[in-house]
């Protein structure tokens, strides 16, 4: 079975590759824990983290976007000194942030679905990449979401942070076109 490069080197990246990465999301937890995740692996490969994300889950309260806004120097102490985590001071702040910001976009924007959407036209883009080298790090649709979620307060969404979060949850299908995922999503 044909997979891209990177989604071959261990059964978790296997698993993620053929399950989840770029199959399009609409559900703001799951999108939120995304932002959470894709911000913490700034500096970091996508491998450590996911080998984190089910301490994640736990010590985020399985991303409940109103929990984690609520979260106060106690449980920022709690987290910092949870190994489990990417144990940053501003990467956890961040995601308190972020959470807060979120709680904003839905009261303006209905969901946080609609809004990170909206910088797709609602739909996932649909790229022809015949190898890994020919796949961007940044497009104008992630420096435009960049900008836009700068603005709004969040944190940790660069313009490479977000073009990751887009491939991640599907925004963008940037499967290579030999990728048994490639046709399954296009």
């Amino acid at each position: 079975m044909n997979r891209c490069e990177w989604g071959t080197s261990d059964a978790l990246m296997v698993a993620y590759h053929d399950a989840e990465w770029g199959t399009p999301l609409h559900d703001d937890q799951t999108l939120f824990e995304f932002l959470i995740l894709e911000g913490a692996q700034a500096g970091l490969s996508w491998q450590t983290i996911l080998n984190k994300r089910e301490a994640y889950r736990k010590a985020f309260d399985n991303f409940d976007i109103a929990k984690v806004a609520k979260y106060g120097d106690a449980k920022i102490a709690e987290l910092l000194s949870n190994a489990g985590i990417v144990r940053n001071r501003l990467k956890v702040n961040a995601a308190i942030t972020n959470a807060r910001a979120t709680i904003d976009v839905r009261n303006e924007h209905g969901s946080l679905d609609a809004y990170l959407w909206s910088f797709v036209g609602g739909k996932p883009k649909v790229n022809r990449w015949k190898q890994m080298s020919g796949i961007p790090a940044v497009t104008p649709e992630s420096e435009t979401m960049s900008k836009a979620l700068l603005k709004l307060g969040f944190k940790f969404v660069g313009p490479t942070i977000m073009y990751a979060f887009m491939q991640a949850t599907g925004m963008v299908n940037d499967h290579i076109t030999t990728c048994f995922r490639y046709k399954e999503l296009a």
